[in-house]
């Protein structure tokens, strides 16, 4: 009977194993640090939505904003690492607060698993009318022989750094003001208040087609849908640009390997989807899926991004 007992409890230990590994045990928290209804949430749910057809698990969508979308990172990185509480984290959270703040409250490569990109988000460069400046090349060289005669906007730490990286390339100074938002900033601009800023929202386009503002350059790899005539950075040789308003996914840190690359192959593989692509696009997103490997060398260099920009112009947050 002992023998029996063996056998039986041998067989069934597998099927136990196969029962409780990702992602048949339980739903996939992906969780967000930004309010329903934006692009970011929207864009979440696209990807959610797919990749639970993908694996087929129920992906839910949970909202933790506020304090720079560090809430919803300190609730994932306090979580196990077995692939059921994943993170949607931005530039902001993943790249911005561990990079430039005193006390930060986690580093992000000690405290995360890096998994894939999601994306990046547009980012245009939108000039006023009042600039004469009908080319990338222009408004620098204006910028740079009118030192600090002009007001640029920015509404998130990602959009003010590639402004001055930008305007680094010759040398340009301006007076820097800080919005909450894309929406109140730019309608600043088309009242003159403020003269360019690096927009990522959708709004933006909609006034560059009606001729009331200008788009000069997009961020973006590739030339955006909702601009198409709008060149790269890299068309116009200045990749040396690295600082781009992104998103992608992170788990706990001690995810174990084979994991964390499964769940990234089941994350690019949703992200090519044409079915997602196409939603995201019609949010101005970029779309693209990374491995762990190349998606951590990434933010690395975001990081360094951000710092070299920080310290070479003296910029100082709250």
């Amino acid at each position: 009977m002992r023998t029996l007992a063996a056998g039986a409890a041998a067989l069934a230990l597998p099927a136990v194993r196969a029962q409780g590994a990702w992602p048949t045990a339980k739903p996939i928290r992906l969780v967000i640090g930004f309010a329903p209804g934006g692009a970011s949430d929207v864009i979440t749910r696209v990807v959610a939505k797919g990749l639970s057809a993908q694996i087929g698990q129920q992906v839910i969508v949970e909202n933790k904003p506020g304090a720079e979308s560090t809430l919803a990172a300190i609730d994932v990185m306090r979580s196990p690492p077995d692939g059921y509480s994943l993170l949607m984290g931005t530039n902001t959270a993943m790249v911005a607060v561990p990079s430039l703040r005193p006390n930060p409250p986690y580093d992000t490569f000690k405290a995360f698993t890096p998994l894939s990109s999601m994306g990046e988000f547009s980012m245009f460069l939108a000039v006023s009318p009042q600039l004469p400046s009908n080319n990338l090349k222009e408004f620098l060289d204006h910028v740079a022989a009118n030192p600090n005669k002009y007001n640029s906007a920015s509404s998130n730490s990602a959009s003010e750094l590639a402004m001055l990286q930008l305007l680094g390339t010759r040398g340009g100074k301006v007076v820097n003001a800080r919005y909450k938002g894309d929406p109140p900033a730019l309608n600043d601009m088309i009242g003159g208040q403020i003269h360019m800023m690096f927009s990522t929202g959708t709004l933006m386009p909609s006034m560059v087609k009606d001729g009331r503002l200008r788009a000069l350059v997009t961020l973006l790899p590739q030339r955006s849908p909702l601009l198409p005539d709008v060149p790269t950075a890299a068309e116009l040789g200045l990749g040396s640009l690295t600082i781009t308003p992104w998103a992608g996914f992170f788990g706990p840190a001690g995810m174990p390997p084979e994991l964390a690359e499964r769940i990234s192959r089941e994350l690019r593989t949703t992200i090519e989807r044409p079915d997602v692509r196409e939603q995201m696009q019609a949010q101005g997103f970029s779309g693209y899926g990374m491995t762990p490997a190349d998606f951590t060398a990434f933010v690395k260099r975001q990081h360094e991004g951000f710092n070299k920009t920080v310290k070479e112009n003296n910029v100082k947050f709250d």
